[in-house]
This record gives C-alpha cells, structure tokens and sequence, in this order.
C-alpha cells in the first residue's frame, strides 16, 4: 500500500465512460468539464444534470473531483459567472481549474468552501506569481510545462508549505507556450483555447518559394516533407521520484480528448509506478508491466519535455501521427460457470491471443479457447460492436477489465 506522502495521481475525464475508467484504474483525483469555460470544448462533456451524479459516483470511491473553468471568459461568459459557479457548488466539486482573475476572485467570494486550482494556461513559471496567487486564495498551482526540475525545486522553497503544486507526467505537448496558441485559430478558423484546435503543429509542412507557388518543397532533404512543429508527447513514469523530491504534490495525465482505453491504461501504469515509489518499507523499482503498459495506447515518440532543460530531441519531424499498436477487443462485465460475459469492442475470432487488464494488476495472456454468443450458442468471430459474447476462463476478472490484442500490421 502507499504511504500518506505519496503525491496524488489526477486524471482525465472526457465523458462518464472515461470517468469511470480513471476511477476503477486507480486514480486519486480526476479532472473534468462542462459546455462552459472548459479548454476541451470539443469533448463529450458533463452537464448541469450529470455533474452532480458524477461527482457522487467518485466520491463514493474516495476521488476528488476538479472542474476545469480555464478559458479566459468573454464578457458574454463572465456575466454568467455566477451561475456556473453556484452550479458548481450545488454539484460538489472539490475544487474548480481557472486561468482568469475574475473566476478565482468571484470563486473565493461567491463559493469559498470549493478550493481553486491555477490552470497551466496562467503560465506560473516562478516563486513570486504563484505565492502572489496563494495569497489571493489559491490552493494550488498548476505549473507550466516549460520548467525544469531545478526551476520547480526552487519554486517549491521559495512558497508557502501549504500551496500545492501540479504538474503535467504524461501526455501530449503544445508546441505553444503552456498551450497559449493561436496558430489553430488562424489557419483553421476553430479556437485552441475552446477545444477545438485542428492540430496544425502536427501537419505536414513544406516550403512554397515566391516565384515558383505551384511547387512545394521539403524543409529538410526528404521527399516525405518535415513535421517542424511536432512536439513529442511526454512520459515521466520512469522520474517520478525525482518530481517528488522537487515538491510536486499532484501528478496530472493529460489526456480529457483520448478514449476511455487511454484512461484507463495510463492511470493504471503510474499507479503501479506510484504505489512501488511510495510502498511502506521504502521504493521498490518501478515494474517493468507499468513502463511497457504506456506503449500499448495511441502516442506518440515519448519525451522528458523540458524537466531536464531545453529538449535537445523534443520534436519528432518524421510524422504528425499516432503509434497505434493495440485496439480493445472486448470489455469484461461479468462471470459465470467459468465463461467471462464481455461486451465487444473489435472484432475478433475463436483462436486469437487477447490479452486481459484487470485494474491493479499486470496484463495477463488470454487465449479465445471457446466463443460463444449472449445465447450460448458457439460462433466463429466476434464480430458486431457492442454485442455480448462469452469467452472461456479459468477464474473472473473484474468488471471493466479490458481484453485487447496487438493490431494486425501495426
């Protein structure tokens, strides 16, 4: 079991059913939004009616519920302020994620029971800001992703004991200052600090000389052209000790946009990483599962990000796409007389090598021995979404235990 210092593992929740996937994998704390003031616009977020059940269904399983509130509101919003906030109180949240003065002040004002987080988007990369925020009322500051170790170790002297500090361990990058971009707005029209970025760091880009605008060019000595704007994504489940030692309280797995199979894997990783850093009778080393398991979602190259200086490899110019190397076959939801009852995700047939996920717990190699479908009857492949469909085992798995299997070509 963890000890009590151990810092808190936060992560993402996109919808109910990612939701539900942090929590059963092992998250502390997760984060969330809805239609209004939320940097993930585009996702399938809560409502005034949802967020009350949601945030009962975690704090039912001891998690904290942080709503993000982290755009800088337009006048039109602003004036809606304190509605959003009582809804958020009325809901129970544990604390709102704000980037903008006027929701922190208002916060602290109108609803000063519900702590308030400073958004990455606020850009805190020194001791005074974020001690000037505390005294405003913040409870924690969550740290741009431009700072090293050593700039976040002297940040934590220099602050008072009892602001907590957040950073970004897992995830993707903004080629922008703590995702501060306007390049989507420019060329695509859709809004970055709205949820709506169209990604245009991740294209592929070419020189058009003046003279010449039919033809393009590459940037570098490759017919493939060059991604110069492609930041990696980030992994730090290999420092985690070292984020500690700097006096991070919060460790936060970006990622509200990314599917619930993402959620799930990734908290259940750093929670086998935390839990062996932070085991009673000292660290033990960090389970050779837990480090592969973050390979086994969509990413991309993986990186330190800035923690350890200026990154002297953090893009990756050869492509804007993911590695995608593993889809989710099926979902467990129960056992009975030695057969698993599963709800298909992908297709898949009598004979194929699965493998099975159970939160807490190392990944496990599960053969299609036997198919049946939800009436019993033997079939052949797996092959409708969403359709019930029972396979052979030894002993039950959790419900919401993931089988999965390597892509083929991948």
């Amino acid at each position: 079991m963890p000890n009590a210092s151990a810092p808190e593992l936060l992560s993402p929740a996109g919808s109910w059913e990612k939701m539900e996937y942090a929590v059963r994998y092992g998250a502390d704390a997760v984060y969330l939004g809805t239609s209004e003031l939320t940097m993930r616009g585009a996702t399938e977020n809560f409502t005034a009616e949802t967020l009350p059940e949601a945030v009962r269904y975690c704090h039912e399983r001891g998690v904290k519920v942080y709503l993000t509130t982290n755009t800088l509101p337009r006048n039109e919003e602003a004036a809606r302020l304190e509605e959003l906030l009582e809804s958020a109180a009325h809901a129970g949240v544990d604390a709102l994620i704000a980037a903008d003065l006027c929701v922190l002040m208002q916060a602290r004002r109108q609803i000063p029971q519900v702590d308030v987080h400073i958004s990455t988007q606020a850009g805190v990369v020194n001791y005074r800001t974020a001690e000037e925020l505390h005294r405003l009322g913040a409870k924690r500051v969550i740290l741009a992703r431009e700072l090293t170790l050593e700039e976040i170790r002297e940040l934590r002297r220099r602050t008072s004991p009892e602001l907590e500090i957040e950073a970004f361990v897992h995830g993707a990058m903004c080629i922008s200052f703590s995702g501060r971009c306007v390049l989507s707005n420019y060329l695509a029209g859709r809004d970055s600090n709205r949820g709506e970025c169209a990604q245009p760091c991740r294209w592929n880009w070419r020189l058009v000389e003046e003279k010449r605008p039919d033809e393009f060019y590459p940037v570098f000595e490759n017919d493939r052209g060059s991604y110069i704007l492609n930041a990696k994504d980030l992994c730090m489940i290999e420092h985690l000790a070292e984020l500690q030692a700097a006096g991070v309280t919060s460790l936060k797995i970006e990622g509200r946009s990314k599917s619930a199979y993402y959620a799930g894997v990734i908290t259940n990783a750093y929670r086998a990483a935390l839990d062996a850093l932070c085991a009673e009778g000292g660290p033990r080393p960090l389970p050779d599962w837990a480090l592969e398991e973050t390979r086994r979602v969509s990413h991309r190259q993986y990186g330190t990000g800035f923690y350890y200086g200026r990154p002297e490899n953090g893009q990756n110019y050869e492509r804007g796409g993911y590695v995608r190397e593993w889809e989710v076959s099926a979902v467990v939801c129960g056992y009975q007389e030695g057969w698993l009852r599963c709800e298909e995700r992908n297709r898949f047939r009598l004979g194929d090598r699965l493998e099975i996920l159970e939160p807490g717990r190392p990944p496990e190699p599960l053969p299609v021995a036997g198919l049946r479908d939800g009436e019993g009857q033997p079939i052949e492949q797996a092959n409708h979404p969403m359709m019930t469909v029972l396979i052979p085992s030894s002993r039950p798995y959790a419900s919401g235990s993931i089988l999965r299997r390597a892509r083929e070509n991948a």
